[in-house]
């Protein structure tokens, strides 16, 4: 409850004073008739007086403080905001060829990838996110969804393409991203490619690919990941070149009007996510509306009932001379 006037409610102070008033003082004050001694009325009729009397004076304190209230305008505030989020669709395409079982990241480029990304996803609660796959082929791992427990469970089954399966097709995979993303009613929609190899697979190339997403309205940030060593180790096959093509992955940022990124490190990578996450935010609009309801009403008219409840009781029923 709010109050319009609340210096008013300094006047309530006054009741304690006036009851005090009553009970110690107002003997002095009243009219009344003087009597030489008290034997000459009974005990019952004593009581009934100062049982009236004390019934009048508490409605009468009673009345004083409704009003008081009542002129302090007490109100009911309601508040009702409403919130307009705009929702992003993000797809996450994430390389799963061979070379990402690499030990240059501990315990490996696809289990870091794997940790990063759902982070990534636990942060965006509101977005709509998918994961797609691709090595030789794209595979879509999860559509879009804002159900993050899916997408995180879903996150921890990727593991590296068969053999059948291997390469690294980034145009395709950025083709069946678009795919995936162009009939988006949202008026952002983002693609996190990473990978840790150069395009040689796919009938598509990353050129071609890139300017589609761009005809859709596509913002693709990439991301290479893999540390600087010419050669990377794999458990159980021996070492690797890393092949990363940094110029085709900053082509298709600028082309698309994102950004490219350099992950040489577990630390790398989840400070690129967060970069983007910041990049990326939805803008929230906010409108405020308030009400306010007058209460004086619940206060002002009980006083009212009771003045005349109190006239009605002091004149008809108490008798009591004015």
């Amino acid at each position: 409850m709010n109050f319009q006037n609340p210096l008013f409610l300094l006047f309530l102070l006054l009741v304690p004073l006036i009851v005090y008033f009553y009970k110690y003082y107002s003997d002095k004050f009243e009219g009344a008739v003087i009597f030489s001694s008290e034997r000459f009325f009974t005990s019952n009729v004593k009581t009934n007086g100062e049982y009236k009397n004390k019934i009048l004076k508490v409605i009468e304190v009673v009345i004083l403080a409704l009003i008081i209230v009542a002129t302090a305008r007490p109100q009911k505030i309601d508040e009702l905001v409403k919130s307009k989020v705009e929702i992003i669709d993000i797809l996450l395409v994430l390389d799963i060829s061979s070379s990402m079982l690499a030990d240059d990241f501990s315990p490996n480029r696809l289990e870091v990838v794997k940790k990063t990304a759902k982070e990534f996803i636990e942060s965006r609660e509101g977005d709509r996110l998918g994961i797609l796959v691709f090595a030789g082929q794209s595979f879509i791992q999860c559509p879009l969804t804002t159900d993050i427990n899916v997408l995180s469970k879903l996150v921890d089954e990727i593991s590296v393409a068969g053999k059948d399966y291997d390469g690294t097709a980034i145009g395709m995979a950025i083709a069946n991203a678009t795919n995936r993303l162009r009939d988006s009613q949202s008026k952002s929609k983002i693609m996190i490619l990473l990978s840790d190899g150069s395009n040689n697979s796919g009938e598509i190339d990353p050129t071609t690919a890139s300017n589609l997403a761009s005809e859709f309205g596509i913002k693709i940030y990439t991301i290479a990941a893999g540390t600087d060593n010419s050669v990377s180790r794999i458990p159980g096959r021996g070492l690797i070149r890393n092949e990363i093509d940094i110029e085709t992955l900053k082509m298709i940022s600028k082309e698309t009007g994102g950004k490219f990124f350099r992950a040489t490190d577990k630390e790398a990578l989840s400070a690129i996510y967060d970069e983007i996450s910041i990049l990326e935010r939805s803008e929230i609009e906010i409108k405020s509306f308030t009400t306010y309801y007058e209460l004086y009403r619940w206060f002002l008219v009980p006083a009212l009932i009771l003045s005349f409840f109190y006239l009605f009781l002091k004149r008809y029923f108490f008798k009591v001379a004015t």
